[in-house]
């Protein structure tokens, strides 16, 4: 069971019947959407995530073959702030030693430092020792794989956060998390070689089309897609869910819907269906902008990603920007969709948190900010009452840990690890014209 805007997908909105209405007041005769054209133009996701093309989820995506119901574009770059106000700088995070040479990042004794180590992070096998640099995988931790290529702070901060894609420095100093960390980083690097420009790809139309597109192969299989059923009621047997009495009702029609009752031996759900069954271990910050420029010292990309570190900003969290264009169908042309999320560390002024990342996108044209979204976890793992629920999205603008939380649940509810294979060699899913 999945509302809009939940795991495992997210919410669209057009730009005038509903996100104006969504996060703003106005009189009933106005319609201050009507100066940036067709509302049907616009397709802007609540909650952006970036894909990673070579990342589990686009591996789950293909392995369905749900892909065969959508259309990706190449996200256009890649970018990590260094240093704080004036002085704060906006660069390419670098995704080989070539790269490494060439980055504004770093000084020339620090690119000889990070060319050698993306080197080794290329020839990097877990399984072959001859590989480790003389340190042991089992227990040594980043810092000491840092300290083995001597790399400054800074350098650490954009590798951890930008391409291992950490939300905090706690890997760091954590025994044995080494390898993960450079497989993680390996998968960046991998990604960015598939397509080139960055390692992140978009749907056409946007994440909403991720649904619509299982809607699609759901019907194939013989599977039933139900909008705008309201759950009235869970029902147990012997403590274990047994079914669901529900009521189906168009939008705005009269009448009081279609009453039924299903049987199931599962239910997977996203934390709205059952509160009683979470926790609140968060709060998400989310200003959503239209802007009619591309963002400053991103080399005029049409769609990017930006990560400000904590450190950079004297923050527990990083914060995000994504930000998506008509390129990808999601807007007209002349306008851009800017995305800046974190977590909030604060109890007021949220808006100041987000500051460093608004601060990078200049003039807006709108800006929809509503207050703090409480972030939710499962309270046990379903296996009791076969019930089985998801995490809330955090504030990253990729799918990574979204993607570790549908393998917890299928792990959770089958029993078994989810197995998948990814894109084959010379396969692709992003069009030749990009």
């Amino acid at each position: 069971m999945y509302r809009e805007g939940a795991p495992p997908f997210t919410a669209k909105a057009d730009i005038g019947g509903q996100l104006f209405r969504k996060f703003r007041t106005f009189k009933p005769d106005e319609k201050p959407w009507a100066k940036y054209g067709r509302v049907n133009d616009w397709n802007v996701d609540l909650v952006p995530k970036l894909l990673m093309s070579n990342g589990e989820l686009t591996n789950i995506l293909v392995s369905t073959e749900v892909t065969k119901y959508l259309d990706f574009r190449q996200i256009a770059g890649s970018y990590v702030q260094q240093g704080d106000g004036p002085k704060a700088t906006v660069a390419k995070v670098p995704s080989d030693a070539g790269e490494a040479l060439r980055s504004s990042l770093m000084g020339m004794f620090e690119k000889r430092r990070a060319k050698k180590f993306l080197e080794w992070v290329g020839e990097f096998n877990e399984q072959n020792p001859s590989t480790h640099q003389g340190l042991n995988m089992a227990t040594c931790t980043m810092k000491d794989v840092y300290d083995k290529f001597s790399l400054e702070t800074t350098t650490r901060d954009f590798v951890g956060h930008s391409m291992a894609l950490y939300q905090s420095d706690d890997y760091i100093s954590e025994s044995g998390k080494a390898a993960e960390t450079i497989n993680r980083i390996r998968l960046y690097v991998n990604s960015m070689a598939r397509y080139g420009k960055s390692p992140y790809i978009y749907p056409l139309y946007g994440l909403g089309e991720l649904p619509q597109g299982f809607a699609r192969l759901s019907a194939i299989h013989g599977g039933t897609y139900m909008l705008n059923a309201n759950v009235d009621e869970v029902l147990y047997e012997n403590g274990k869910v047994s079914g669901i009495k529900a009521t189906m009702k168009e939008r705005g029609e009269p009448g009081e819907g279609f009453t039924f009752t299903t049987k199931t031996k599962k239910i997977i759900a996203d934390p709205s269906y059952f509160p009683q069954k979470t926790k609140v271990v968060g709060h998400l910050l989310k200003a959503i902008c239209i802007l009619n420029h591309p963002i400053d010292k991103t080399d005029d990309s049409d769609s990017l990603q930006l990560i400000i570190p904590q450190s950079q900003v004297g923050r527990k969290h990083d914060i995000y920007i994504a930000m998506v264009s008509s390129a990808h169908n999601v807007c007209p042309k002349g306008y851009y969709i800017a995305i800046v999320s974190t977590i909030a560390e604060g109890e007021a002024n949220h808006h100041l948190e987000l500051k460093p990342g608004l601060d990078h996108l200049g003039k807006i044209e709108e800006m929809f900010m509503g207050p703090p979204i409480p972030l939710y976890e499962p309270l046990e793992d379903g296996k009791s009452d076969n019930i089985y629920i998801s995490k809330s999205y955090d504030s990253t603008s990729h799918f990574e840990t979204t993607t570790d939380d549908v393998r917890d649940i299928y792990e959770r509810c089958e029993g078994h690890k989810l197995v998948v294979e990814g894109l084959k060699e010379g396969e692709t899913l992003v069009g030749e014209d990009q």
